[in-house]
Protein backbone atom coordinates (compact mmCIF):
# COMPACT_ATOMS: atom_id res chain seq x y z
CA UNK A 1 0.00 0.00 0.00
CA UNK A 2 0.80 3.56 -0.48
CA UNK A 3 1.15 5.99 2.56
CA UNK A 4 -1.22 8.75 3.15
CA UNK A 5 -0.07 12.33 2.24
CA UNK A 6 2.24 14.06 4.70
CA UNK A 7 4.24 16.86 5.15
CA UNK A 8 8.33 16.32 4.61
CA UNK A 9 10.57 18.65 7.45
CA UNK A 10 14.58 18.60 7.40
CA UNK A 11 16.01 20.43 10.68
CA UNK A 12 19.49 21.01 10.71
CA UNK A 13 19.70 20.67 14.40
CA UNK A 14 18.02 19.55 17.50
CA UNK A 15 17.31 22.31 18.74
CA UNK A 16 15.12 22.94 15.34
CA UNK A 17 13.45 19.45 15.44
CA UNK A 18 12.18 20.05 18.80
CA UNK A 19 10.51 23.31 17.94
CA UNK A 20 8.63 21.59 14.75
CA UNK A 21 7.93 18.67 17.63
CA UNK A 22 6.26 21.24 19.83
CA UNK A 23 4.43 23.15 17.03
CA UNK A 24 3.29 20.12 15.32
CA UNK A 25 1.91 18.06 17.94
CA UNK A 26 0.84 14.60 17.62
CA UNK A 27 0.33 14.81 14.30
CA UNK A 28 3.93 14.71 13.85
CA UNK A 29 6.69 11.85 13.73
CA UNK A 30 10.15 11.51 13.64
CA UNK A 31 11.70 9.71 10.97
CA UNK A 32 15.68 8.06 11.80
CA UNK A 33 16.23 4.57 9.79
CA UNK A 34 12.63 4.37 9.06
CA UNK A 35 12.43 0.70 9.12
CA UNK A 36 9.34 0.70 11.67
CA UNK A 37 7.39 3.90 10.89
CA UNK A 38 6.99 3.88 7.33
CA UNK A 39 6.10 0.16 7.03
CA UNK A 40 3.42 1.26 9.52
CA UNK A 41 2.34 4.24 7.45
CA UNK A 42 2.32 2.00 4.19
CA UNK A 43 -0.42 -0.39 6.22
CA UNK A 44 -2.22 2.72 7.96
CA UNK A 45 -1.15 1.53 10.89
CA UNK A 46 0.13 5.13 11.77
CA UNK A 47 -1.13 8.13 9.58
CA UNK A 48 1.38 11.31 10.90
CA UNK A 49 0.32 14.61 8.58
CA UNK A 50 3.96 15.89 9.72
CA UNK A 51 7.17 13.46 9.02
CA UNK A 52 10.62 15.30 10.59
CA UNK A 53 13.71 13.65 8.86
CA UNK A 54 16.70 13.24 11.27
CA UNK A 55 19.06 12.55 8.92
CA UNK A 56 20.38 15.95 8.43
CA UNK A 57 21.75 16.32 12.23
CA UNK A 58 25.39 15.41 12.57
CA UNK A 59 25.43 16.26 16.00
CA UNK A 60 22.81 13.10 16.32
CA UNK A 61 25.93 10.45 14.81
CA UNK A 62 29.13 9.07 16.00
CA UNK A 63 30.36 7.20 18.83
CA UNK A 64 32.99 8.70 21.69
CA UNK A 65 34.10 9.01 25.13
CA UNK A 66 33.58 10.80 28.09
CA UNK A 67 35.77 9.49 30.76
CA UNK A 68 34.82 5.88 31.04
CA UNK A 69 31.32 6.41 29.24
CA UNK A 70 30.97 5.19 25.73
CA UNK A 71 28.58 7.71 23.87
CA UNK A 72 26.45 6.79 20.90
CA UNK A 73 24.42 9.47 19.21
CA UNK A 74 20.80 8.52 18.99
CA UNK A 75 21.20 8.29 14.67
CA UNK A 76 24.47 6.19 14.77
CA UNK A 77 23.21 3.22 12.52
CA UNK A 78 24.17 -0.30 13.22
CA UNK A 79 26.91 -1.02 10.93
CA UNK A 80 28.96 1.82 12.77
CA UNK A 81 28.36 -0.18 15.78
CA UNK A 82 30.01 -2.87 14.25
CA UNK A 83 32.88 -1.17 13.21
CA UNK A 84 34.09 0.98 15.99
CA UNK A 85 36.98 0.14 18.07
CA UNK A 86 35.83 1.99 20.86
CA UNK A 87 31.98 -0.33 21.07
CA UNK A 88 35.14 -3.52 20.74
CA UNK A 89 37.46 -2.24 23.52
CA UNK A 90 34.89 -0.79 25.93
CA UNK A 91 31.09 -2.74 24.73
CA UNK A 92 31.56 -5.39 23.03
CA UNK A 93 28.48 -6.55 23.35
CA UNK A 94 26.49 -3.93 21.42
CA UNK A 95 28.71 -4.79 18.70
CA UNK A 96 28.73 -8.15 18.17
CA UNK A 97 24.59 -8.24 18.78
CA UNK A 98 24.36 -5.54 16.13
CA UNK A 99 25.67 -8.51 13.71
CA UNK A 100 22.67 -10.44 14.66
CA UNK A 101 19.99 -7.33 13.79
CA UNK A 102 18.16 -7.52 10.09
CA UNK A 103 20.50 -7.74 7.60
CA UNK A 104 23.11 -5.83 6.09
CA UNK A 105 20.96 -3.27 3.89
CA UNK A 106 18.86 -2.23 6.57
CA UNK A 107 21.89 -2.25 9.32
CA UNK A 108 23.27 0.36 7.21
CA UNK A 109 19.86 2.71 7.81
CA UNK A 110 18.33 1.72 10.89
CA UNK A 111 19.95 3.84 13.56
CA UNK A 112 19.89 2.25 17.82
CA UNK A 113 18.12 5.62 19.06
CA UNK A 114 15.13 4.50 16.75
CA UNK A 115 15.31 1.16 17.29
CA UNK A 116 14.76 2.09 21.22
CA UNK A 117 12.64 5.01 20.90
CA UNK A 118 10.08 2.92 19.04
CA UNK A 119 9.31 0.72 21.80
CA UNK A 120 8.84 -2.20 19.83
CA UNK A 121 9.49 -5.42 22.16
CA UNK A 122 11.05 -7.16 19.06
CA UNK A 123 13.23 -5.11 18.76
CA UNK A 124 16.76 -5.39 20.04
CA UNK A 125 18.42 -2.77 21.74
CA UNK A 126 15.55 -2.22 24.28
CA UNK A 127 16.80 -5.29 26.03
CA UNK A 128 20.81 -4.74 25.22
CA UNK A 129 20.22 -1.47 26.71
CA UNK A 130 19.36 -2.81 29.93
CA UNK A 131 21.54 -5.13 30.74
CA UNK A 132 24.39 -2.13 29.65
CA UNK A 133 22.82 -0.08 32.32
CA UNK A 134 23.10 2.44 29.38
CA UNK A 135 20.53 6.09 29.76
CA UNK A 136 19.13 7.87 27.28
CA UNK A 137 19.90 11.37 27.14
CA UNK A 138 16.56 13.19 25.98
CA UNK A 139 16.22 16.69 24.60
CA UNK A 140 12.45 18.71 24.70
CA UNK A 141 11.27 22.09 24.72
CA UNK A 142 12.94 22.51 28.45
CA UNK A 143 16.39 21.11 27.79
CA UNK A 144 17.60 17.93 28.25
CA UNK A 145 17.31 15.26 30.88
CA UNK A 146 18.91 11.66 30.90
CA UNK A 147 16.67 8.74 32.23
CA UNK A 148 17.93 5.06 32.67
CA UNK A 149 16.91 2.47 30.41
CA UNK A 150 15.89 0.48 33.08
CA UNK A 151 12.07 2.08 33.49
CA UNK A 152 12.23 3.78 30.51
CA UNK A 153 10.10 1.11 28.40
CA UNK A 154 6.28 1.14 29.53
CA UNK A 155 4.75 -1.16 27.36
CA UNK A 156 4.07 -1.63 23.46
CA UNK A 157 5.11 1.43 21.26
CA UNK A 158 5.41 3.16 24.79
CA UNK A 159 8.49 4.88 26.46
CA UNK A 160 8.99 7.92 28.65
CA UNK A 161 9.89 9.96 25.60
CA UNK A 162 7.71 12.63 25.51
CA UNK A 163 6.06 13.68 22.60
CA UNK A 164 7.95 16.79 22.12
CA UNK A 165 10.95 15.39 22.90
CA UNK A 166 14.24 13.52 20.67
CA UNK A 167 16.66 11.06 21.55
CA UNK A 168 19.70 12.88 21.55
CA UNK A 169 22.57 10.06 22.85
CA UNK A 170 22.58 6.93 24.88
CA UNK A 171 25.31 6.71 27.41
CA UNK A 172 26.89 3.02 27.97
CA UNK A 173 29.30 2.70 31.07
CA UNK A 174 32.61 0.89 29.70
CA UNK A 175 32.65 -2.82 31.14
CA UNK A 176 34.66 -3.51 34.36
CA UNK A 177 37.63 -6.12 34.36
CA UNK A 178 36.45 -9.80 34.36
CA UNK A 179 33.39 -9.21 33.12
CA UNK A 180 31.27 -11.64 30.34
CA UNK A 181 28.64 -10.31 27.79
CA UNK A 182 26.47 -12.80 25.29
CA UNK A 183 23.17 -12.01 23.20
CA UNK A 184 21.52 -15.05 22.07
CA UNK A 185 18.31 -14.62 19.80
CA UNK A 186 16.48 -17.20 18.11
CA UNK A 187 15.01 -16.03 14.89
CA UNK A 188 13.15 -18.05 11.89
CA UNK A 189 15.63 -16.70 9.39
CA UNK A 190 17.88 -13.88 8.50
CA UNK A 191 16.40 -10.51 8.79
CA UNK A 192 13.67 -12.03 10.83
CA UNK A 193 12.81 -10.51 14.76
CA UNK A 194 13.62 -12.53 17.63
CA UNK A 195 10.79 -15.16 18.32
CA UNK A 196 12.65 -15.17 21.67
CA UNK A 197 16.33 -13.48 22.55
CA UNK A 198 18.82 -13.04 25.51
CA UNK A 199 21.25 -10.98 26.77
CA UNK A 200 23.43 -11.13 29.96
CA UNK A 201 25.97 -8.81 31.10
CA UNK A 202 28.26 -10.18 33.90
CA UNK A 203 31.32 -10.24 36.11
CA UNK A 204 32.83 -12.69 37.98
CA UNK A 205 34.65 -12.74 41.29
CA UNK A 206 36.61 -16.08 41.77
CA UNK A 207 33.87 -18.46 41.05
CA UNK A 208 31.25 -16.12 42.49
CA UNK A 209 29.05 -14.23 40.01
CA UNK A 210 29.54 -10.60 41.92
CA UNK A 211 27.42 -8.41 39.02
CA UNK A 212 24.50 -9.53 36.61
CA UNK A 213 22.20 -7.94 34.65
CA UNK A 214 19.79 -10.68 32.40
CA UNK A 215 17.59 -9.05 29.50
CA UNK A 216 14.97 -10.65 27.48
CA UNK A 217 13.72 -9.74 24.01
CA UNK A 218 9.88 -9.98 22.41
CA UNK A 219 8.65 -12.23 25.27
CA UNK A 220 6.47 -9.72 26.71
CA UNK A 221 4.84 -6.64 25.68
CA UNK A 222 7.94 -4.89 26.24
CA UNK A 223 12.04 -5.76 26.46
CA UNK A 224 11.98 -7.12 30.19
CA UNK A 225 14.92 -7.02 32.79
CA UNK A 226 14.42 -10.41 34.77
CA UNK A 227 15.51 -9.16 38.13
CA UNK A 228 14.71 -12.13 39.72
CA UNK A 229 16.83 -14.25 37.53
CA UNK A 230 19.76 -11.90 38.67
CA UNK A 231 18.95 -12.57 42.11
CA UNK A 232 19.51 -16.52 41.57
CA UNK A 233 22.95 -15.71 40.88
CA UNK A 234 24.13 -12.96 42.25
CA UNK A 235 26.62 -13.28 44.99
CA UNK A 236 26.24 -16.90 44.06
CA UNK A 237 28.70 -20.02 42.54
CA UNK A 238 28.00 -20.37 38.60
CA UNK A 239 26.41 -23.72 39.01
CA UNK A 240 24.11 -26.09 37.11
CA UNK A 241 21.52 -25.36 40.30
CA UNK A 242 22.03 -22.01 40.00
CA UNK A 243 21.64 -21.51 36.47
CA UNK A 244 18.47 -23.52 36.61
CA UNK A 245 17.28 -21.07 39.41
CA UNK A 246 17.66 -18.55 37.30
CA UNK A 247 16.48 -19.77 34.04
CA UNK A 248 13.01 -20.74 35.92
CA UNK A 249 12.84 -17.10 37.08
CA UNK A 250 13.06 -15.69 33.91
CA UNK A 251 10.58 -17.81 32.15
CA UNK A 252 8.51 -17.09 34.95
CA UNK A 253 8.20 -12.93 33.98
CA UNK A 254 7.60 -14.00 30.27
CA UNK A 255 4.19 -13.22 28.59
CA UNK A 256 4.87 -13.96 24.80
CA UNK A 257 2.39 -13.41 21.98
CA UNK A 258 0.93 -16.00 19.74
CA UNK A 259 2.18 -15.45 16.38
CA UNK A 260 3.73 -16.54 13.03
CA UNK A 261 6.78 -16.99 14.80
CA UNK A 262 5.38 -19.71 17.41
CA UNK A 263 2.56 -20.01 20.15
CA UNK A 264 3.34 -18.47 24.01
CA UNK A 265 4.37 -21.93 25.29
CA UNK A 266 6.69 -22.64 22.16
CA UNK A 267 8.43 -19.34 23.11
CA UNK A 268 8.67 -19.50 26.48
CA UNK A 269 10.85 -22.87 26.40
CA UNK A 270 12.90 -20.98 23.69
CA UNK A 271 13.21 -17.53 26.13
CA UNK A 272 14.17 -20.26 28.97
CA UNK A 273 17.14 -22.13 26.33
CA UNK A 274 18.47 -18.86 25.44
CA UNK A 275 18.98 -17.56 28.90
CA UNK A 276 20.66 -20.53 29.53
CA UNK A 277 23.18 -19.97 27.14
CA UNK A 278 23.59 -16.32 27.00
CA UNK A 279 24.50 -16.80 30.52
CA UNK A 280 26.98 -20.07 29.90
CA UNK A 281 28.20 -17.76 27.19
CA UNK A 282 29.46 -15.02 29.25
CA UNK A 283 30.42 -16.66 32.05
CA UNK A 284 32.83 -18.39 29.41
CA UNK A 285 33.93 -14.99 28.34
CA UNK A 286 34.63 -13.61 32.25
CA UNK A 287 37.94 -15.30 33.19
Amino acid sequence: MIPPKFDYHAPKSVAEAVALLEQLGSEAKLLAGGHSLLPMMKLRFAQPEHLIDLNRIPELRGICLDGDTVVIGAMTVENELIASEVLRERVPLLGEAARLIADPQVRNRGTIGGDIAHGDPGNDHPALSLVCDAQFVLQGPNGRRTVDAHGFFLGTYMTQLEESEVMVAIRIPSFATHSGWAYEKLKRKTGDWATAGCAVVLRRSGDVVSHIRIGLTNVAPTALRAEAAEQALLGQPFTDENIARAVAAAIAITDPADDLRGDPEYKTAMAGVMVKRALNTAWARSA
